[in-house]
């Protein structure tokens, strides 16, 4: 009895501890890929390293706190979570406050600090959603009473397209129609969801000419070596190089400035250029197991609350990795997309291991008997 209670405060020690190991690695990674960068651009090689740090430090210290608290409190916060994340999302459009970069203007800055509200309003809207349907599961078996959730999460999405963030869009609106999935929402209005969704994809590819060189780049990326098709083949020939085993940690040609974004949004390219195929086997079946872990928490949470906050959460995750593994590979069109947990950015990362600590503590919060069966 002694052993089962113990189990149960501890939580799912394995899920804590592969999300810190990816997160390390992750510090690592960008280190590697971004010290050439960091050279030419500030000066100092560890520039993005010394940043990733940080923002590694403050995500584990939110990770291990917010595990601590009851998870069934943050029902309180669900309205004032999806206020705040609409908020931010507006600010990025006040002059002054919004930060623009390659075209798009997707963070808020305070002099040197800045924010993309584009993660905080994935975890808001988790939030949101679970408290609603776990207040009434009887709504979600209703169109009507889906709305409410679709409402929050096209108004997100509508503001995150403005910014123009395509990726981070299609991410949340997959988020959105996992979490009434998760919900259990009837098969008709899931069709009537998706349909809609489906068809509003090639409309919004239509209305922004870059989204069309994009996609014509990712047709045919030979066709315009050098403008559109520049950074898909330069990710294609970092993914190649590495065939597998890799060139080895630290040694990537592609992150001397031949490949965009090498840090951050492409970071895969040169893991897979340093560590080979078996190494990006291995850092996907590290992701794999926490997705796995995640899913398996939401399962045996035994509250409905507690299901569908760790299993958005866990699904936010999913998704955002196969999106950026399908970009990077060539399998779908260039968009800007971080891989969760690896890439360089700190509002990314420290979202995201708060996220994995609520789904932690809803480990931690299941009873016992649940925990062990």
């Amino acid at each position: 009895m002694r052993n089962a209670k113990s189990r149960a405060g501890r939580g799912d020690v394995l899920f804590l501890a592969a999300v810190l190991a990816l997160a390390a690695y992750g510090v690592v990674c960008v280190w590697s890929a971004s010290c050439y960068n960091a050279q030419v651009q500030y000066g100092d090689g560890t520039f993005f390293f010394r940043k990733q740090l940080v923002g590694f430090c403050i995500g584990a210290a939110a990770m291990v706190g917010v595990s601590f608290a009851d998870y069934r409190k943050l029902r309180r916060l669900a309205l004032p979570a999806l206020l705040v994340s609409i908020l931010l999302l507006a600010l990025v459009f006040v002059p002054g406050l919004g930060k623009s970069n390659y075209g798009a203007t997707r963070w808020i800055g305070f002099g040197a600090f800045t924010v993309q509200p584009s993660e905080i309003a994935k975890l808001g809207f988790v939030l949101f959603a679970a408290a609603y349907f776990a207040k009434d599961p009887a709504r979600m078996r209703t169109l009507k009473g889906c709305l409410p959730v679709l409402g929050a999460g096209l108004c997100i999405c509508l503001l995150i397209l403005l910014e123009p963030n395509m990726s981070v869009t299609m991410c949340v609106g997959a988020v959105m129609i996992g979490m009434l999935f998760l919900a259990g929402a009837s098969k008709k209005a899931l069709a009537c969801i998706c349909i809609p969704v489906l068809l509003a994809v090639p409309a919004l590819i239509l209305m922004e000419p870059y989204r069309l060189q994009r996609l014509s780049a990712f047709m045919d990326p030979w066709a315009s070596p050098r403008e559109e098709g520049y950074q898909l083949i330069q990710s294609l020939y970092g993914l190649s190089n590495g065939n597998l085993f890799g060139v080895g940690l630290f040694r990537s040609r592609q992150k001397y400035r031949f490949l965009p974004f090498a840090e951050s949004d492409f970071i895969l390219s040169v893991i897979a250029e340093e560590t080979g195929f078996f190494g990006v086997l291995a850092l996907f079946a590290l992701i794999a197991f926490i997705v796995w872990r995640g899913f398996r928490i939401a399962a045996r949470c035994g509250n409905f609350y507690g299901f569908l906050l760790a299993g958005g959460i866990t699904l936010a995750f999913a998704v955002q990795c196969a999106l950026n593994a399908l970009v990077v590979s060539g399998c779908i069109p260039p968009t800007g997309l971080p891989l969760p947990l690896v890439s360089a950015g700190n509002t990314s990362l420290i979202v995201t291991m708060t996220g994995m600590g609520i789904v932690y503590g809803v480990s931690r919060h299941t009873p016992a008997k649940k925990l062990i069966q």
